[in-house]
């Protein structure tokens, strides 16, 4: 099958539970059909239309075998195909986008969930970690940003308060969020004499998990256009993997990253990404985030700090992005809910056309998956 084979595929609608540090009185189920059927709502779609259901989840997070059994109800997969993919829901969206333009489903529900505040996230990301020398010396995530930041900040020669700018700035815009429970929100002074907690990155510098779910639905264009206003098209995804030991992995720069995006670019024929109108990209501390928007061409080596102070014609993470709010095996997905409610005007007044979403898996961000988007 050739490219101009393949089917168009547009996200129709799109819908999250707030994200919150803890939802300590709803279980799994609850945050997963709340977020299915107020996607649904109001798209004259019905469960029955639905041909494909593609979940992303974690069992060790969530402590059990299979756990993804028991939400098939809450997720509208009874008696349907359904695949599960254990990772960040971003890629469950490329498996179900790949699945359409195929022409293997008209329909599909892209389902994420996540409650760490039911696990201990240090253990989950500790038993990812190679077992004979990351795991005795007790690499986690932490560790292993920390590490990561290091080398980005001595690669570039940034100091390493820049980083304060940037988790300020999200901190700023997971505030004005309503998707995002915030409590307490730092300041830029607040955030550079916090607590380290795996230098030279600080408490309010590395992502917070929160518990929640989301749910994205995929169609065909011409189900899309009779279902959405504005349907906001898919045109572009790559994924890539870099090294799974770190001293492997090129210091200061996400090879993964940049490949993922460069794979995801060429599909949509993307020259300059530079034209992005908006950016919602996942990472695990502020350092990360920057290496992030540097790997998907948007700056310079060491010039991504730049992209905070307003003067860009790429508005980054308008919705906070992930430091502020991680919920492990969705926080991709969720970007690609911002960026879909905010280039068809459900979500605020973004203005923009066209976007590049972002999400990261593994230990230290070893997996990148990279989606271009446009109305």
């Amino acid at each position: 099958m050739s490219s101009s084979d393949l089917s168009r595929v547009a996200a129709v609608a799109s819908a999250q539970t707030q994200l919150r540090e803890a939802w300590s009185g709803l279980q799994h189920v609850d945050l997963i059909f709340s977020a299915v059927s107020s996607a649904l709502k109001g798209t004259g779609l019905g469960i029955e239309d639905v041909d494909l259901v593609v979940d992303s989840g974690s069992d060790v997070l969530d402590g059990r075998s299979i756990s993804n059994c028991g939400f098939l109800g809450a997720m509208g997969a009874h008696h349907k195909e359904e695949s599960r993919v254990e990772e960040d829901g971003l890629w469950s969206a490329a498996y179900a986008m790949n699945k359409i333009a195929a022409g293997d489903a008209k329909v599909a529900v892209v389902v994420a969930y996540s409650k760490p505040s039911e696990a201990d996230v240090s253990l989950y990301y500790s038993s990812i970690a190679e077992p004979f020398y990351q795991r005795p010396v007790g690499l986690d995530q932490l560790s292993a940003a920390g590490l990561m930041a290091n080398q980005y900040l001595a690669a570039v020669g940034l100091p390493a308060d820049s980083l304060a700018d940037v988790a300020a700035y999200d901190w700023a815009r997971a505030a004005e969020n309503a998707g995002v429970e915030t409590g307490q929100v730092p300041d830029r002074d607040a955030i550079a004499n916090a607590k380290w907690v795996a230098e030279p990155l600080r408490q309010w510098e590395v992502s917070r998990p929160v518990d929640g779910a989301v749910a994205v639905v995929l169609a065909t264009e011409e189900v899309a256009r009779r279902c959405a206003q504005t349907p906001v098209w898919l045109t572009g995804a790559g994924s890539a993997m870099d090294a799974h030991m770190l001293a492997e992995r090129k210091a200061g720069e996400l090879e993964a990253c940049a490949a993922a995006a460069q794979t995801a670019y060429r599909r949509a024929g993307i020259d300059d990404p530079s034209t992005f109108g908006l950016a919602e990209v996942s990472a695990g501390s502020a350092a990360a985030e920057l290496m992030v928007l540097e790997a998907l061409g948007l700056a310079g080596k060491g010039k991504a700090v730049a992209l905070y102070d307003g003067s860009s014609s790429t508005v980054v993470n308008p919705s906070g992005g992930a430091i502020p709010a991680d919920p492990i095996m969705a926080t991709g997905l969720v970007r690609l809910h911002e960026a879909v409610g905010r280039l068809s005007g459900q979500i605020g007044v973004s203005g923009a056309r066209s976007a590049v979403v972002h999400g990261a898996g593994g230990l230290g961000m070893q997996n990148h998956c990279v989606f271009t988007l446009e109305v």
